[in-house]
């Protein structure tokens, strides 16, 4: 797992730069099987096939506070949108978070994401076209 590729995916989402399906694409060739993001912290932990981790640090301005209450319709209005193309990376951090979202993992080879709450209330995500 290359650390550079890692913070360039980070680098570039932010900026608007990379969209998720070319992130997974590109983290899938370096190598990472899956990433917890955690948005209390505002870190992302990369999992290598090789057991290797990376950390990287999230530049989220603005967080809000994740409250306790977790809405899925949020998670799920924040997740059409940036598919749509309406809002770019930091704003859906800030939907997903305001929707109550303390921590998401994304499972590259299992195609999907699943949004956590700060009570352990989820909300799986599949992949376009995942199973």
């Amino acid at each position: 797992m290359d650390p550079a590729v890692l913070h360039e995916c980070l680098a570039a989402a932010f900026a608007g730069r990379m969209t998720f399906p070319e992130t997974v694409g590109r983290m899938m060739e370096a190598g990472v099987e899956r990433y917890d993001a955690d948005l209390t912290r505002l870190e992302k932990m990369h999992y290598g096939l090789d057991a290797s981790t990376h950390l990287e640090p999230m530049p989220l301005a603005e967080a809000p506070v994740v409250p306790v209450e977790f809405t899925a319709a949020g998670v799920q209005a924040a997740i059409q949108a940036i598919r749509d193309r309406q809002i770019e990376y930091p704003e859906f951090l800030r939907r997903v978070m305001a929707a109550g979202t303390a921590s998401y993992s994304v499972y590259l080879n299992g195609r999907k994401a699943i949004y956590i709450g700060r009570n352990g209330d989820f909300h799986v995500e599949p992949f376009p076209g995942g199973r």
